[in-house]
This record gives C-alpha cells, structure tokens and sequence, in this order.
C-alpha cells in the first residue's frame, strides 16, 4: 500500500474517505482508458500516478462528484465521466 494513502492528509484534501475512493477509482478508469498523467514520473504504476496528482492538485471532484483537473490541457485528463 502507498504510505501517503495512510496519511489523514490526503483524507482531509479531498473531502473524505469515501470521496478519496470516488476520485481514485474515476481516475484510474480515465488513465486505463487511455488518459495521459497530469504528471511526471518514472512508474508505469497508475495508482502511484493518481495520488501524486492528488497531492499536487491536479485533479478533483466538483460538487456533483465529476472529475475535474486543475491543468490546464484539460484534453489530458481523459473521456468525460459522461462517456464511462
């Protein structure tokens, strides 16, 4: 497991635990799907990718549970969670 997952940190960032999972999973799905990372690193690993784009706030959910990027190619972030 990542170490920054047991951290309450990146619980409080998102809003929860529930919501942490919403985003995580809606990620993964964008990136399996074909979606490029919103940032660089040195692992195949889509989950490490993930939560490094929540910590640097890359990506989140909207008030109606929509995932959201905060970059500014938002072409990168994947098929709309409307085509899933």
């Amino acid at each position: 497991m990542l170490d920054e997952l047991k951290e309450e940190e990146i619980v409080n960032k998102v809003g929860g635990r529930f919501k942490l999972s919403t985003l995580i999973q809606k990620r993964m799905v964008a990136l399996n799907r074909g979606a490029r990372p919103l940032i660089e690193m040195q692992t195949k690993n889509h989950m490490e990718v993930v939560v490094q784009e929540i910590i640097q706030d890359k990506i989140f959910l909207d008030p109606q549970g929509n995932l959201k990027t905060r970059d500014t190619s938002a072409d990168d972030a994947g098929p709309s969670l409307d085509d899933l």
